[in-house]
């Protein structure tokens, strides 16, 4: 029995939930024209105004790590529908055809390792792989930009990468219009791509080329669906501290066989992974020792040969 002191600290929750500026109780994934309603691509300055921002601007206000009860709670609701929503995404599209990229935030637009990813991400999206990533910028735009462009031509992808040149950062004026710019030349609705960002990183806009976006508040979540959902195998282009950290976490899970099977783990970038961060000889060298067991660990600079091997795991394990 609820008491009238109980009763209104209730309807004190409930009115709080219904006043956030977020769905608590939402049943689908996010689309970029959801999280960018407001963004006026012909003005900078109106991304503070989109929704998107305006969500990260109240996180930043309430804190972090608020100890503001009822705001745990409607982040933790909202965190958790995500999470079922994601589910539902998985009921319609192919866990084991779906594969993660992982790298650095900081990639330009004009490196030639995001040039790399993108024409990987369109081969293998054409392939019927579905691409995830952290959902932000650097190596993770440039995934869901090679989904967004699979059936488009080679000369498609250029004039798109030489269109979204003139801002190679997303902290330079212009990165989010010269992406919604490639995506109204280039519209489509046959490939998908899911993206998982976080309002931690909220300085860091999420890409409009994914088009699930499975956006977070907790980052540990976020961090954990990343590697999990990618049951066909992860990709590792040069990063930094965020990288290193998905590295050993998808290595421990592949270790102990955490669901019943080991995906392949693919450095790209054999100089980058050997000699600038030398995390593979490390990793060689732990499964020599019996430190790691079951990884399948792949070290190459070629795009063919990465395509090669997920399509392989994918076809042995569609015989299981």
């Amino acid at each position: 029995m609820i008491t009238s002191t109980g009763y209104d600290e209730l309807k004190d929750v409930m009115a709080y939930l219904a006043e956030v500026p977020y769905d608590v109780a939402r049943r689908s994934l996010y689309h970029p024209a959801e999280l960018y309603e407001g963004f006026n691509p012909d003005d900078d300055d109106s991304y503070s105004q989109c929704f998107d921002s305006l969500i990260y601007q109240r996180y930043k206000s309430m804190g972090q790590h608020t100890n503001n009860v009822k705001e745990l709670l409607a982040r933790t609701l909202h965190d958790h529908c995500i999470h079922t929503a994601l589910a539902r995404f998985f009921k319609t599209h192919d866990h084991r055809r779906s594969v993660g990229v992982m790298g650095g935030h900081a990639l330009l637009r004009t490196d030639k390792a995001y040039r790399e990813i993108a024409l990987l991400s369109q081969r293998l999206t054409q392939e019927g792989f579905i691409m995830l990533s952290g959902g932000g910028p650097g190596a993770m735009e440039a995934t869901h930009l090679g989904a967004w462009m699979a059936g488009f031509s080679k000369q498609d992808m250029e004039d798109a990468l030489g269109m979204m040149s003139i801002a190679p950062s997303f902290k330079d004026a212009g990165w989010l219009r010269t992406a919604f710019g490639v995506i109204d030349k280039y519209p489509q609705q046959e490939y998908v791509s899911l993206g998982i960002p976080t309002w931690l990183y909220g300085h860091e806009p999420s890409t409009p080329f994914a088009t699930h976006i499975a956006k977070y508040f907790e980052n540990s979540l976020r961090e954990d669906h990343i590697l999990t959902l990618a049951f066909g195998g992860t990709i590792y282009a040069p990063g930094s501290a965020g990288t290193l950290q998905e590295i050993f976490q998808e290595a421990v899970q592949n270790h102990y066989l955490s669901y019943g099977f080991s995906s392949p783990m693919i450095f790209l970038g054999k100089q980058f992974w050997t000699e600038e961060i030398p995390v593979y000889p490390l990793m060689e060298r732990l499964m020599k020792t019996g430190k790691y067991k079951n990884l399948l660990l792949n070290l190459t600079d070629d795009i063919d040969e990465v395509v090669d091997i997920l399509q392989q795991f994918s076809h042995q394990q569609s015989q299981e």
